[in-house]
């Protein structure tokens, strides 16, 4: 999500967050389907039609991305130095030592929205890759577990920034996570760089993704003429993994847990 105009922030009861999470579910269903798809030789176009149609047939759902704003396809596939945003191309084929994200929202009958990314390697990518998508999945934990009512957005922004400057690579400014429900990007907006005790208060009920985009370089970017594809101004490599998370009464619950489990990933 593009910082924007602040709105008012919506507090979710139990029920409510019970939706939330079967919405979150499915849109990790999604990306676990499409794992083995992730090869050298596939097009970022197949992988996208891979994943409309496993969301329509399979999980009954509505692919939240087609048609927002504009945006023609149902995830966005961002490639080595590409930010956010990427359109799928059936002339995009990805190559043995690509990174990708792959973010992919799905609405329920009900009309609640989950909505989620994680990065795949494509092959066998080089060190500084490896090392790239690592430190942001932990950037992302660090951020997840400084949720718990009474902590402030700027408590998360740290967390992230923190681990990210350990390893000397910078954070994206210009985006950022959102609150989500049944409106796709809500309120409250959730930076990844912060200080310590600033910024908005967190309740219970809030529910919001975090989704740190940490930069090989330096941390400008740029969008690319078709209104959608930011990559970095360095053409560094970039990466981005994105949970949805509710604030609970003790603490935090993500609700895009993989169903593949995580992997070689610690979990949360």
């Amino acid at each position: 999500m593009k910082r924007g105009k602040q709105r008012s922030i919506p507090l979710h009861g139990p029920d409510e967050i019970a939706l939330s999470r079967t919405a979150g579910g499915l849109a990790a269903r999604v990306l676990a389907m499409l794992t083995p798809h992730v090869q050298p030789g596939v097009s970022t176009e197949k992988l996208d039609r891979l994943c409309h149609d496993y969301i329509v047939d399979e999980l009954h759902c509505t692919p939240t991305n087609v048609g927002y704003y504009g945006f023609p396809k149902t995830v966005c596939t961002s490639v080595n130095h590409v930010v956010c945003h990427g359109i799928p191309d059936a002339k995009q084929i990805l190559k043995d030592g690509d990174i990708v994200n792959v973010d992919v929202a799905v609405t329920t009958p009900e009309g609640w929205i989950g909505d989620t990314s994680r990065m795949y390697y494509v092959g066998q990518p080089g060190s500084q890759a490896r090392r790239l998508v690592d430190t942001t999945y932990e950037a992302l934990l660090a951020g997840i577990r400084a949720v718990r009512p009474g902590a402030t957005l700027g408590d998360i922004g740290h967390a992230i920034q923190s681990v990210a400057q350990r390893e000397r690579f910078s954070v994206v400014r210009e985006y950022c996570g959102h609150g989500i429900g049944k409106v796709y990007h809500d309120e409250p907006q959730v930076l990844h760089y912060g200080t310590p005790g600033q910024g908005l208060v967190l309740q219970t009920g809030m529910i919001f993704t975090i989704e740190p985009m940490l930069n090989a370089g330096k941390a400008a970017t740029r969008e690319l003429s078709d209104g959608w594809t930011v990559i970095t101004n360095d053409k560094s490599l970039s990466a981005q993994w994105e949970h949805m998370v509710a604030v609970t009464e003790t603490g935090f619950e993500v609700l895009t847990p993989w169903p593949e489990g995580t992997g070689s990933y610690p979990a949360i």
